[in-house]
């Protein structure tokens, strides 16, 4: 700082001024002196006007020496410098418009990322300003602590400060200039410093009258010199009009400098010399030196953004206050964000917007409740990036109804780390040059991996000392992993906050371990000493080997020595024996994960999603007591999560991070998984597991191999799994990469409605048996049933909708299925509450129209002697159909005697009413028993308990009529099946 600058610090505000510069309008220069005394009063003061944009002047003319020129000159000259003046106003004011313009449109945009939350999303929709805390350079300059939990929880934010207060007077009365803004990884800096441009554009930082924003990381690419204002017109072209008058006026300028860490600044003189002239070309580096120094345009303001590992670069002397970005350290902001960002119109993508706003309204709310108890997800939201990847994931998870699914899970996490670490190089000055990504990936990922091999989530301070020190040997390590601490620790580690478990730590998401394990992995960075070293070698080798064999191919033609070959062979083994041991590393790591994704041990699990579900909104009902013990800990995204990543979308990102996955590695990898994957797939896996095993071939994104993968599924069982929309897409996009027909679909109790129905129709198409029980399938399920089943492409021979809430309405759509369709041969109704008189009687009219169905069950409708008599008269005149259910519904004694008088052989169809046939059991007795048991959770008990006793009391009288000892033990035995029956459904063990 300049001896005059000094001074000037230290006398009050306008107690001199001295101006030294050129005139426009004039032949000649000349020279004008400024003074202000400090003297009260009007007579005896001389004060500094108004420096307009254009540089006029205007102050009392005792105050003026002019050096040179008459005063009418001066008076000419003065009138035709106001006259310009203003001019250049008009034109600085609508360059500063277009500025606004142009800023607010860049800074407004949004990644790609951002768009699955809808066109509504925008940055002022959404915000939440983190807290921020005044700092001091006390507090930066105290020794790194060890990694204990104590360091690392978050002191009580206090001395919290605005964004709008950060340029006010500090402590002492003086105004503050320089503001260095830092805060580790995912805490907002960017983020927030948009949101300040944002506002400025839209008005609402009046403080400032210009903004100039620029990226450290930008900067850092040129070394060519550049002066101030050239750098300025550069990379905002609107403000040529503005520039020139930049330290020639007090136009109240905010320079904005995003990402310090990526500059290397010296502030000694030695290393960038002092430089007060915007006009003068200088390394970009030195104009960021002498913009703090205060020696390069001094009544601008400064604001810095920085990781906490850069503070130090810069000398406490030139900074005016330090600020420390603390994130969402109260759970009312992270409720806040939650809030605001689920409950974005459009956010769902559904037209129904009364539906998808109270499914946005729930699931803010669940995972309100989640914060309040305190969980584990409350820590990991301290970081705004996690709150950005909690919305995304419940996003994903819920309102996904496209197929293919435009996201994949594992899509999103790679998204999310290029958001946060994209072009970052975790320290610059660094001669390695290191991507973050890339250390996070071989360091954190190997904790990461190591912790799921032992199938474990808490880490002591043993086991992170163990993980990152051991191999430290050098001190670029040692300062690469004091960087590391400092900058991204708490990014992928927080403290564990379960009872007895505070002196751990935990991955900040858990799904984020699975992750990093699977890259660590797939990086190839899993490998042995010997395997490290034969890498390098062969690499060595093969470089020196190209040589020496050019230079022996021409020694060879001049002396033809027996030994070159040989020489030759030798150069060439130990290249080709490395490339083998590759491709059998390939083939580990493929056995590894069909190991990790058929492990069967986590055969009845909830599926990954459910889990993912259960991990961000919690789990419904009682919390665990402290001292039980905890369940095992299930990592079955990770091998998911490698599949995932070798997509050629996913390795192209990490590409840009710095984690290089050749195209030849993913594919020998497919190759390998080929003969393990498919090959233990092909194995009857438990429902949860076969929607895992395809929720991988979706993540994988490998059409060729998904598809034949998929030929060897000729049965589907997803019964019992919750199929949410993002699952029925996943398995109609799996599903459809393939044509073949599908033996057996089960979705037995999946919680369909009639949209999942739309989602699988094309796979519905190609089931012969369809399985749709227990579903609460109303009527405009039926109508998707009806077009499905009157498609010419539909293959459906037997369907299943028992205990679906069809009704009347519904049985209309059916009946009128019926009548058109040519492929189904079984329809089972059973419980649908079709009515006795409106929804059988329809069905019955359409039978006639019906030329191939075989079985249909009406059992459990509350049919009567009409009713049934009616539908088995139209059965006997039906071509096909020779055999109807009409078991637990409200037929008399005559009625049963009517039904019961049928022959096969004479009426061509059979009616199963109850469980005897006249004087002898009937033959399905067992088959009517079994559809009791399995459909009692959904039944009325009592209303079973009741048409149990009837059949037993049938049981007694027909066995009383009979003679045949033989019959009378059939009866006896089936008579003590309904009572121990009877006895399980009173005890309520049934």
């Amino acid at each position: 700082m300049s001896w005059a600058m000094q001074c000037q610090s230290c006398l009050p505000w306008g107690s001199w001024t001295w101006l030294h510069r050129s005139l426009p309008g004039s032949r000649g220069t000349r020279s004008v002196y400024l003074c202000a005394a400090s003297v009260p009063g009007a007579a005896g003061s001389c004060f500094l006007k108004k420096i307009l944009h254009a540089g006029g002047i205007s102050l009392p003319r005792g105050c003026v020496r002019y050096q040179g020129g008459s005063q009418e000159h001066s008076v000419q000259t003065r009138s035709s410098r106001h006259t310009l003046s203003q001019l250049r106003n008009v034109a600085s004011s609508d360059a500063i418009k277009k500025h606004q313009k142009s800023l607010s449109a860049w800074f407004s945009h949004q990644p790609n990322e951002e768009r699955q939350f809808g066109p509504s999303f925008s940055l002022d929709a959404v915000h939440v300003d983190p807290v921020i805390r005044e700092s001091s350079l006390e507090e930066i300059l105290k020794p790194s602590p060890d990694l204990t939990i104590q360091n690392q929880l978050q002191q009580p934010c206090s001395q919290v400060i605005s964004l709008q207060n950060l340029f006010d007077v500090d402590a002492c009365g003086r105004q503050v200039k320089n503001v260095v803004l830092y805060g580790t990884v995912g805490t907002g800096k960017s983020t927030l410093i948009k949101k300040m441009v944002v506002d400025w554009c839209h008005g609402r930082l009046p403080r400032f009258e210009l903004v100039i924003p620029f990226s450290c990381e930008d900067l850092s690419h040129s070394h060519a010199p550049i002066s101030l204002r050239r750098l300025i017109t550069k990379k905002y072209q609107h403000l040529r009009d503005v520039v020139p008058v930049l330290g020639t006026s007090n136009l109240k300028v905010l320079f904005i400098l995003n990402g310090l860490e990526r500059l290397n600044l010296d502030f000694s003189l030695a290393g960038t010399e002092l430089c007060c002239d915007p006009s003068e070309p200088v390394p970009p580096s030195a104009i960021v030196v002498n913009l703090l120094r205060k020696y390069l345009l001094p009544e601008a303001s400064i604001i810095v953004t920085t990781r906490p590992s850069a503070v130090r670069r810069i000398p406490g002397k030139y900074v005016g206050r330090y600020a420390e970005i603390c994130g969402f350290s109260d759970t009312n902001l992270q409720k806040l964000y939650f809030q605001m960002r689920l409950s974005q119109p459009g956010c769902s993508g559904e037209n129904n917007v009364s539906s998808s706003s109270g499914e946005q309204e729930n699931l803010v709310e669940m995972l309100s409740r989640n914060l309040e108890r305190h969980n584990q997800i409350a820590a990991a939201c301290f970081l705004p990036s996690y709150c950005w990847l909690v919305c995304t994931t419940l996003h994903f998870l819920y309102f996904t109804r496209t197929v293919p699914p435009s996201q994949t899970l594992s899509g999103i996490y790679t998204s999310f780390l290029r958001l946060n670490f994209s072009g970052e190089v975790l320290d610059s000055t660094d001669p390695t040059n290191i991507s973050m990504m890339k250390y996070v990936a071989k360091m954190v990922g190997k904790l990461a991996y190591e912790g799921v091999m032992s199938r474990k989530t808490c880490f002591s301070e043993d086991d992170l000392q163990q993980c990152f020190e051991v191999e430290m040997k050098t001190e670029s390590e040692l300062n690469l992993l004091e960087v590391f601490r400092s900058d991204v620790f708490r990014f992928f580690l927080t403290p564990c906050v379960q009872p007895g478990k505070e002196h751990t730590f935990v991955f900040t998401i858990p799904a984020m371990q699975e992750y990093l394990a699977a890259l660590y992995v797939v990086l190839g960075e899993k490998k042995t000493l010997t395997q490290r070293l034969g890498k390098e070698l062969s690499e060595v080798i093969g470089k020196v080997s190209e040589d020496v064999v050019v230079v022996l191919n021409i020694i060879s033609k001049v002396l033809p020595l027996r030994f070159l070959p040989v020489l030759f062979n030798l150069l060439k083994i130990f290249p080709r024996y490395f490339s083998r041991l590759s491709g059998k590393e390939r083939d580990a790591i493929a056995h590894t994960m069909a190991e990790e994704l058929f492990k069967e041990e986590d055969y009845f699990n909830d599926d990954v999603l459910d889990q993912i579900n259960s991990s961000i909104l919690g789990v419904e009902g009682p919390m665990r007591h402290p001292d039980e013990a905890p369940d095992d800990e299930v990592f079955e995204l990770f091998p998911i999560f490698m599949g995932g990543i070798l997509s050629r979308r996913n390795r192209a990102i990490l590409e840009q991070l710095g984690c290089s996955i050749k195209n030849l590695a993913a594919f020998e990898i497919a190759k390998a998984m080929k003969k393990t994957v498919i090959r233990k797939s092909r194995r009857g896996l438990p429902p949860s597991e076969l929607m895992d095993y395809l929720f991988f071939l979706h993540e994988f994104q490998n059409e060729r191999f998904t598809a034949e993968a998929i030929r060897s599924l000729r049965t589907v069982n997803l019964s019992f799994v919750k199929m949410t929309p993002l699952k029925c897409s996943v398995l109609a996009s799996v599903m459809g990469t393939t044509c073949h027909e599908v033996e057996e679909l089960n979705l037995t109790s999946c919680n369909l409605d009639t949209s999942s129905l739309r989602i699988l129709f094309p796979v519905l198409l190609r089931c012969k048996a369809l399985h749709l029980q227990q579903n609460s399938l109303g009527s405009d399920a039926c109508k998707e049933i009806r077009d499905l089943l009157l498609h010419d492409k539909c293959v459906v021979t037997n369907l299943r909708l028992a205990n679906n809430p069809v009704g009347e309405e519904g049985a209309r759509y059916l009946a009128e299925a019926l009548a058109g369709n040519c492929s189904l041969t079984h329809l089972s109704l059973l419980h649908t509450a079709l009515g006795d008189q409106g929804g059988v009687e329809v069905i019955a009219q359409h039978l006639t129209k019906n030329k191939h169905l075989q079985e249909l069950n009406l059992g459990y409708n509350s049919l009567t002697d009409a009713a049934a008599l009616h539908v088995v008269e139209v059965a006997k005149k039906h071509a096909t159909l020779d055999k109807v259910h009409l078991y637990f519904n409200d037929i008399s004694e005559d009625g049963k005697r009517a039904l019961d008088s049928l022959r096969m052989d004479r009426d061509g169809v059979r009616a199963l009413v109850f469980l005897t046939a006249g004087t002898d059991v009937s033959d399905y007795w067992s088959h009517i028993l079994n559809v009791v048991q399995k459909n009692l959770p959904f039944w009325d008990r009592e209303r079973v308990r009741q048409h149990l006793v009837l059949i037993l009391q049938d049981l007694e009288s027909s066995r009383r009529q009979t003679a045949n000892p033989w019959r009378k033990a059939k009866f006896l035995r089936v008579e003590n099946e309904v009572k121990k029956m009877l006895g399980e459904l009173q005890h309520g063990t049934l």
